[in-house]
């Protein structure tokens, strides 16, 4: 479980059939069946050497990621597990990838810049504004949600510590929706099913 507070970034040393090899000094230490999240997807540690870290790729991940744009030297954001006691920030993050989405604007707004991401119909119910998503792992909050968009605001400190400092139209991101929405969702949907059925029973 991470919480989207992203701890530094990295880059991607090598990559393809099926293996991530990554450097950071964020993963020093990092060891074999470890879980990192790297650009918001939860990877399994399969070896450490050199101040370099692998993972394992699998096929769900490329498909759902963009992991399968992974080149020499792309930068990633990283994050450890958080520990059981520590302090919680950000939200509930998984790593599990829903999708990606396409960055359609980027635009200062003060000191902070303004970002607008292409949103996949399918995933709208899951963005509400002033809620939370995760983009390429960072915890963000929804400042907007319109047709086939959501809005977030990034300020310096973001903008700095991860790679969203080097977003521009046309990036693609990560998006991992709120847990906690997916299962008040899967809910309701639940019960109007079975309220459908009781009703067609009784006639």
């Amino acid at each position: 479980m991470f919480t989207g507070l992203i701890e530094g970034t990295g880059r991607v040393v090598r990559t393809g059939g099926g293996v991530l090899v990554v450097s950071g000094g964020v993963l020093e230490g990092a060891g074999p069946g470890e879980s990192v999240s790297v650009d918001g997807a939860c990877l399994t540690v399969t070896g450490s050497e050199g101040g370099e870290v692998t993972f394992h790729l699998s096929e769900e991940t490329v498909a759902r990621s963009v992991a399968a744009g992974y080149a020499r030297g792309t930068t990633v954001n990283l994050e450890r597990p958080v520990t059981a006691g520590g302090r919680f920030h950000g939200h509930l993050v998984t790593g599990h990838v829903d999708c990606t989405g396409q960055v359609k604007r980027a635009v200062p707004s003060g000191t902070d810049r303004r970002v607008d991401i292409s949103l996949e119909e399918a995933f709208r119910d899951l963005v509400v504004e002033k809620g939370s998503v995760a983009v390429s792992g960072i915890s963000l909050t929804v400042s907007s949600v319109e047709e086939g968009a959501f809005g977030v605001v990034l300020i310096p400190e973001t903008l700095e510590r991860t790679t969203a400092g080097s977003w521009k139209p046309g990036t693609r991101v990560n998006l991992e929706f709120d847990i906690l929405g997916k299962y008040v969702l899967k809910h309701l949907g639940s019960r109007e099913r079975e309220s459908r059925l009781r009703a067609y029973l009784e006639e």
